[in-house]
């Protein structure tokens, strides 16, 4: 299976792991909750998916990677305790707590969430003192004399043997009491991910034209070269803020997320091409409708690769927009439900007051969520943004003197705080109709220039796959994909039907 796939069943398996019936116990008993043991090459983003799945699943996380523990650490130290037995007393030996249970329990304290996920990675490279309590740890949850707390569900990870020599195999015996998933890197599922994150539109377009390129593992006479996700992904942050800051991107910043020659070589090559392309093509003019007839002509005559690069620049930059348009819509939606609560609150206390509470609980809730790990960047900003207004108005209030506790008071200081909602909501809404103007000059500038080309299908394709796009459409509407989605639809079921007809030999 793909990463794709893996997350969707590890997130279910955690879901159905956690149901409970109506007198509060797990329907599969804890000691039948399989651990989830992630079998997969380096780098294909097995850390990643265990962060996500706990920010959708709104539960804990914590994470360790078991090459880093020694026996002690894992299991706790022994220590000397006295216990009567029939009478008499006795010094017996125990284990203080492992760090690892006590890491959750430090995190169901300081998060006030009871259920979560231990993550343990390269599970299978553990050092040889440590190999014999860890197969006693899959079969019964146990560190040293210390259970995992029930509502936590373990999910391992690690690495085939042709990948990490130290990786070593489990007997029949742990295998049997573990829920087993290989997964194999896959640039599809890989690029959903990649296009709602953002990633540098200069690497996915170059995997589009050489999608062999996304994992790459060979041995050659200099050792082992690499390129996997992981390196794809910190290279895209990496060249946003060489960009940003206008460094010059040289093959050895590449090399230091690459290990393979000919791909640092021939990316290189590529992200030179494209910031050509990016130079000779004005994005912003296209999608203001401002497009030259030279322009039209020579994308419509340029060669596959400047396509597709074009176009990825294209619908790079309208993400961008789509983006923050729908970031800045949730944000009032939020904030609507936010300025409800304070309505409701000030019929018994000030406005200040009102807002104080507000802040206080969304930041309790922020810290909550972040020290389990369960907190999105996509929420945090959201978060972030709310407090900004709530703050920034509570100033406000304090500036011109309204937080006072009379009824004519407390309407003044809210009318305030309304106008200033409002004034957001209208920029919010130009800023909505500006998006779908551009939206619509992009698929002008496409039609215009590529005509019956596939280019038409990739753009369609991609605002039905990329989440963003397809919930700005979902709600805003956008009558130029409607149209081309429904013709490509109609030529697809046409498609279909006449290899029915053919194979009934009508």
């Amino acid at each position: 299976m793909n990463i794709g796939q893996a997350k969707k069943d590890i997130k279910n398996t955690v879901r159905l792991y956690l149901k409970k019936d109506e007198f509060g116990e797990y329907r599969i008993p804890v000691v039948r909750q399989r651990p989830i043991f992630l079998v997969g090459a380096p780098g294909i983003g097995k850390t990643a998916i265990m962060e996500q799945i706990a920010q959708e699943l709104q539960i804990a996380l914590v994470s360790y990677s078991m090459t880093h523990h020694t026996r002690q650490s894992a299991l706790g130290l022994p220590a000397i305790c006295r216990r009567e037995y029939e009478g008499k007393e006795y010094e017996v030996s125990e284990y203080t707590m492992s760090e690892i249970i006590a890491s959750v329990y430090e995190v169901m304290r300081e998060s006030g969430l009871k259920e979560g996920i231990l993550f343990l990675d390269e599970i299978n490279c553990v050092s040889e003192t440590l190999a014999p309590s860890m197969l006693q740890f899959l079969q019964y949850k146990v560190f040293g004399g210390h259970r995992v707390p029930e509502g936590w569900v373990i999910v391992t990870a690690g690495n085939p043997k042709e990948y990490n020599r130290s990786a070593r195999e489990f007997d029949v015996v742990t295998l049997d009491r573990l829920k087993v998933l290989n997964v194999e890197a896959d640039y599809e599922a890989w690029k959903a991910y990649a296009d709602k994150e953002g990633l540098h539109r200069a690497i996915l377009n170059y995997l589009e034209i050489k999608e062999q390129d996304f994992y790459v593992m060979e041995m050659t006479a200099k050792g082992r070269s690499y390129v996997t996700a992981r390196g794809w992904e910190d290279l895209s942050q990496m060249l946003l803020l060489y960009e940003e800051e206008s460094l010059p991107v040289t093959e050895e910043l590449i090399a230091q997320y690459l290990g393979h020659e000919r791909v640092v070589r021939e990316f290189m090559a590529y992200y030179d091409l494209y910031c050509k392309y990016k130079k000779d093509y004005h994005v912003d003019e296209i999608l203001q409708g401002e497009a030259s007839e030279e322009m039209c002509q020579r994308a419509a005559g340029a060669p596959f690769d400047e396509r597709i690069s074009l176009l990825g620049m294209l619908t790079d930059r309208m993400d961008g927009f789509i983006r923050d348009c729908m970031e800045k819509t949730d944000y009032l939606e939020n904030l609507m439900k936010v300025l409800k609560n304070v309505k409701r609150q000030i019929e018994s206390i000030s406005v200040e007051e009102a807002l104080s509470v507000q802040i206080t609980a969304r930041e309790r809730l922020m810290a909550s969520l972040s020290s389990a790990n369960a907190l999105s960047s996509e929420d945090k900003r959201l978060h972030q943004r709310v407090l900004f207004f709530l703050r920034e108005q509570k100033r406000c209030l304090l500036l011109s003197g309204t937080p006072g506790q009379c009824e004519a008071a407390k309407e003044e200081a809210f009318a305030q705080i309304r106008e200033a909602f409002e004034k957001e909501a209208s920029c919010a809404k130009r800023e909505t109709a500006g998006t779908k103007e551009k939206l619509h000059h992009l698929f002008g500038f496409v039609e215009q220039s590529f005509r019956d080309g596939n280019e038409l299908l990739l753009l369609v394709t991609h605002m039905t796959v990329t989440q963003s796009c397809a919930g700005f459409i979902a709600r805003f509407g956008c009558e130029d994909y409607e149209r081309h989605s429904g013709e490509l639809m109609i030529g697809e079921r046409r498609e279909e039907l006449l290899k029915e007809m053919e194979a009934l030999e009508i």
